[in-house]
């Protein structure tokens, strides 16, 4: 019974991903095809391409891991307040509170190339 499962829980992510590729390609193939010659003067691609395109994002840019939904994240956070003491869980209140947002330079305090002269 349980290796049933795992092969129905195997073909049911290899026909997902078979899904999503063929469905990634023809998005990507219909986004180049109608923006880059027009912006750029470069050369429509064929389905293929546009799926080597696809491929080579997910190696440069995203990876091949399993997606957790944040909760590998949460778990380290958590375990790292809990490791904390006291003044470093208020010393890290404290630093989150001055972010303001997203925190790229939206400190109250001018920077030092922004102190006035």
């Amino acid at each position: 019974m349980r290796k049933k499962m795992k092969i129905y829980r195997m073909l049911r992510v290899i026909v997902i991903v078979v899904v999503a590729s063929i469905f990634f390609g023809f998005v990507i193939q219909h986004l180049w095809n109608w923006l880059m010659p027009a912006i750029f003067g470069l050369r429509p691609i064929t389905f293929t391409q546009a799926l080597g395109l696809f491929l080579l994002s997910k190696i440069l840019f995203g990876g091949f891991h399993r997606h957790s939904g944040g909760r590998g994240w949460r778990r380290h956070m958590e375990e790292r307040w809990s490791q904390m003491s006291p003044e470093e869980r208020e010393r890290f209140r404290s630093g989150m509170r001055g972010r303001r947002g997203c925190g790229f330079g939206s400190r109250s305090e001018p920077s030092p190339q922004q102190a006035p002269q």
